[in-house]
């Protein structure tokens, strides 16, 4: 018993009441059980995977928040008949004049000829622009932030301009916020999974540890030491493992996230020019500042799943012993 007690740990009453011990001292010999290289590195994988999962929220978050509140406040109005006077004013000026002075109306702007022959290139050609048919005019229509139900706009320019159309574009909002509700549903549940591995992989290397110190720890055990004690050391060393692999993780992560927002750059400003802009420091200051306060908390996150995994696994293994 005094071999094995001088070779992998000191006595218990060393280990409490010694204040000369060496610094970091490894009681129970967990540096050689508990390696430095295998648990960072697999930790370090589900940290860059719970990045990328991170950013999948808020990049989902931002950009469908974009996107709606441009297709929420937008309107577009069909005047058929355009140019056809009725009591000494065109169709298509009553209109404007309407949505000129309608509450909550930011911008009315009718679309010029060369824009409706753009829009209708796609299914008449390069020809559009020589058709003999008339073609209604189309207005583009921005709403003011918090502005009204165009729903009674609508009907106003129905009265006032007998066949006009309206198109507010709520079904395509709700649609997209149902996409985007869905897609970050999916990056919760990535991200969920992703720590429920990292905790599995730090139980089968805390298993695997107390299965190669058996022996020792029994001795321990048997001799006073406590099973706080015992989990605390399995737990120090989990937790420092665990936070090195959450940080090398988050580190390798910044320069894909970093790739994805230049990427999604284009779908999020208003003027192209900008995407151009995005280098250096301007294209670190594109990433979310949710996701610079997100990053930094990896490793945390990653502690705290390697202390209270080791320390559960460590204690109910304990248990078992006669």
């Amino acid at each position: 018993m005094l071999h094995l007690l001088t070779r992998g740990f000191a006595p218990v009453t060393t280990v409490a009441s010694n204040p000369l011990r060496r610094a970091r001292f490894d009681d129970l010999g967990l540096r050689r059980v508990l390696g430095d290289r295998m648990l960072p590195l697999l930790v370090a994988a589900m940290a860059f995977l719970a990045a990328l999962a991170l950013a999948g929220v808020v990049g989902v978050r931002a950009l469908a928040t974009h996107w709606q509140e441009g297709a929420g406040s937008a309107l577009t109005v069909q005047v058929p008949r355009p140019g056809i006077a009725e009591s000494g004013q065109t169709r298509l000026d009553r209109a404007l004049a309407l949505l000129r002075a309608a509450p909550g109306v930011a911008s009315v702007r009718p679309l010029s000829d060369g824009e409706l022959a753009d829009l209708l290139r796609p299914w008449l050609g390069s020809g559009a622009a020589r058709l003999s048919i008339p073609l209604p005019a189309v207005i583009a229509v921005r709403l003011a932030p918090g502005a009204p139900d165009p729903a009674p706009l609508a009907a106003s320019l129905a009265a006032a301009v007998p066949g006009t159309l309206t198109e507010s574009h709520g079904v395509w909002v709700q649609r997209l916020g149902l996409l985007a509700g869905s897609l970050q549903a999916c990056a919760w549940l990535a991200l969920a999974v992703v720590a429920a591995v990292a905790a599995s992989v730090v139980a089968i290397a805390t298993r695997a540890g107390l299965a190669a110190r058996r022996e020792a720890i029994e001795i321990v055990h048997g001799l006073g030491a406590t099973d706080g004690y015992i989990a605390g050391r399995f737990a120090a060393r989990a937790t420092v493992l665990a936070a090195a692999g959450g940080l090398l993780g988050a580190l390798a992560a910044l320069p894909v996230l970093l790739a994805l927002a230049q990427l999604a750059a284009p779908f999020a400003v208003v003027r192209p020019e900008a995407v151009a802009e995005l280098s250096g420091l301007a294209l670190l200051a594109a990433l979310p500042a949710s996701l610079w306060l997100a990053l930094p908390a990896l490793p945390m996150v990653a502690a705290a799943i390697g202390f209270l995994t080791a320390q559960g696994t460590v204690r109910r293994w304990l248990r078992r012993l006669p």
